[in-house]
């Protein structure tokens, strides 16, 4: 794509890019189009003032009211490889004989097409799609929380579910996350969610939390918990450094896939 194409056809066509992939990169962008980071960044500017984008570290990203409740159709297919590189990072850190927590989302879906080969494992899920992904996969036990099914996330919610994870405990929760933000904490659009995966956090002994570099610096509608609550981070390079620098000096572990 030369650098002649006009500026609202190659505008149209990064506002495309940015809806398919969730996030972008500025000096991806520029060699894509064959113009200067310069005219890129004015790109992404005018359409961050038109309410289209949010311009992030060294790129941009699509903008999402807090409210937004996204399928987790749509979810599938963004940022892709980083959620199947972060879901092989956690699998391994799962141990022959752990108690653990799935929590529901796209991300956390991905640690189970690397359990093969895990022994006597304890798995309780609120995600219908994992616990049916687990069946016969593993020579573990595998647990639903049961409640009220939420139609978007294939996640079950409700009184029944939280009275079910109350009676347990575990070794480690793995929990997918819409925002992450220094001062808010991690967030959700669904409160029903929200409060579920607070009761997780309460029944595990170590808080795992697996996301994308895009869910950094975004909140969403609902509080799930402090930073404070975290242990470990697992996420891809593309963290903006302020993040990375902020769980170093809070002594949370961070794996970077």
């Amino acid at each position: 794509m030369g650098s002649l194409k006009p500026t609202v056809e190659r505008r149209n066509q990064i506002k495309d890019l940015i809806s398919h992939a969730g996030r972008v990169k500025v000096d991806i962008l520029s060699e894509r189009f064959g113009v200067s980071e310069v005219t890129i960044r004015a790109d992404l500017r005018h359409l961050e003032e038109q309410g289209i984008i949010l311009r992030s570290y060294g790129g941009a990203q699509i903008r999402e009211p807090v409210g937004t409740d996204v399928s987790i159709l749509q979810k599938r297919k963004l940022h892709a490889d980083e959620k199947r590189r972060i879901g092989a990072a956690a699998a391994a850190l799962i141990h022959d004989g752990d108690s653990i927590i799935l929590d529901s989302g796209t991300t956390t879906s991905e640690v189970v097409r690397f359990l093969d080969g895990k022994e006597n494992l304890t798995i309780m899920t609120n995600a219908v799609n994992i616990a049916t992904d687990l069946a016969g996969k593993t020579n573990s036990t595998v647990m639903l929380t049961g409640g009220v099914l939420r139609e978007k996330s294939f996640s079950l919610v409700g009184i029944q579910a939280e009275r079910m994870l109350k009676e347990y405990h575990f070794d480690k929760v793995f929990l997918g996350v819409d925002g992450f933000d220094m001062e808010t904490g991690l967030t959700t659009p669904n409160p029903y969610e929200a409060h579920l995966n607070s009761i997780m956090v309460d029944a595990a002994k170590e808080v795992i939390v697996l996301t994308d570099s895009s869910k950094f610096g975004r909140k969403s509608l609902v509080s799930i918990i402090g930073l404070d609550r975290i242990d470990r981070v697992i996420t891809d390079s593309n963290i903006p450094p302020l993040y990375l620098k902020y769980l170093e000096e809070h002594n949370i572990g961070v794996i970077l896939v």
